[in-house]
């Protein structure tokens, strides 16, 4: 960039500068075609006025002059055109010179933000907090037994029971048939009918065994 006074002139003020020149420049170049627009007109009525009188001398110099004129507006014209498209340019740099600016604004943030940044220390932290999640877990598991412990009633194995059995009934499959009981080893032998006299002794004073004992006598009569 260029130095003013030995100081270095941003980028950003030195296109604000040209744009400014370029703008100037424009206005000049429009005042003076609209002088040239003006001439124009007067000469195209003076050329009528002495066409009219005869007079064609003057009608070809003012002919000469009047091509020269519009040559110099169409000039103009192009000049202005070649103007604004500088003009163009200079908008697309500023606004290519801002997104650098953004940009190196940015990378400089993300460096401090890299810097600021302890990856150890962030390491640690998530170790710390892995094991502290892990340890909640197993408290809350062991908490969990020891509430089910204390809030277990002795007849809830029952009650479990006789739910079970609601939703068997409900299906069709009795309790027994479902958990069938283990056969007796001893009763899978095969045993000679017991005597009245065994059943009576075995049965001591049980009134069910007693009924079952005259039940035999009455058959064997």
């Amino acid at each position: 960039m260029g130095n003013t006074w030995g100081r270095k002139v941003p980028l950003k003020e030195v296109l604000r500068k040209n744009k400014r020149e370029i703008t100037k420049a424009v206005r000049e170049l429009d005042r003076e075609r609209a002088n040239l627009e003006k001439q124009e007109q007067k000469l195209v009525a003076d050329i009528k006025k002495y066409a009219k009188d005869g007079q064609m001398g003057p009608v070809k110099i003012m002919a000469k002059d009047l091509v020269r004129t519009r040559t110099y507006i169409t000039k103009f014209i192009e000049l202005r055109s070649h103007l604004n498209a500088v003009a163009l340019k200079l908008q697309t740099v500023k606004s290519q010179e801002a997104m650098a600016s953004a940009m190196k604004s940015v990378t400089q943030a993300m460096v401090r933000m890299n810097k600021a940044v302890n990856i150890p220390s962030i390491q640690k932290i998530m170790v710390n907090f892995q094991l502290e999640n892990e340890r909640a877990g197993m408290t809350q598991e062991v908490m969990g037994d020891m509430l089910d412990d204390a809030m277990a009633e002795d007849g809830d194995s029952d009650e479990e029971d006789k739910i079970v059995g609601a939703v068997l009934d409900e299906i069709g499959i009795s309790f027994g048939d479902a958990v069938p009981e283990a056969p007796d080893r001893v009763a899978a032998q095969p045993q000679a009918a017991p005597a009245p006299v065994a059943v009576a002794d075995a049965g001591g004073g049980d009134s069910t065994v007693s009924d079952l004992e005259a039940r035999l006598n009455n058959l064997r009569k």
